[in-house]
């Protein structure tokens, strides 16, 4: 499964590039999701009723993965080992990488300097 990450969904959202282009794509290839926090992220960023009718219709189109007690123990220990290395990334991040990974999912982003610092996490940029 491929899951996007907010940036690349915004793209799509603005007709942005290639991560329009890409998300186009992987939504019509039936595996393809978001995390419960990507969906929180691009709910917050809608300030019209026209951007949340469009957040809400992506959305609909995609699978959206949960955050459970599993999530939540693999981003403590991805946490413990991202900052024990002296490059934290955010907390929400954090909890889209486990989603991730206690899914074996491959995560869609053009954050992937920042994602990379994740052992274990498998990354997607924004091309095919």
């Amino acid at each position: 499964m491929i899951v996007a990450d907010s940036d690349v969904l915004i793209d799509f959202l603005r007709g942005h590039g290639n991560s329009a282009r890409r998300v186009a794509v992987e939504l019509g290839s039936g595996s393809f999701g978001t995390t419960a926090i990507t969906a929180f992220e691009i709910r917050s960023g809608a300030r019209t009723a026209k951007q949340r009718t469009a957040v809400d219709t992506l959305l609909e189109a995609m699978t959206i993965l949960p955050f459970g007690p599993d999530e939540a123990r693999i981003a403590a220990d991805v946490r413990l080992q991202v900052e024990a290395k002296g490059l934290p990334i955010g907390m929400a991040d954090y909890m889209i990488a486990a989603t991730c990974i206690s899914r074996d999912a491959v995560l869609l982003t053009r954050n992937v300097k920042l994602f990379e610092r994740v052992q274990g996490l498998k990354l997607s940029g924004q091309y095919p």
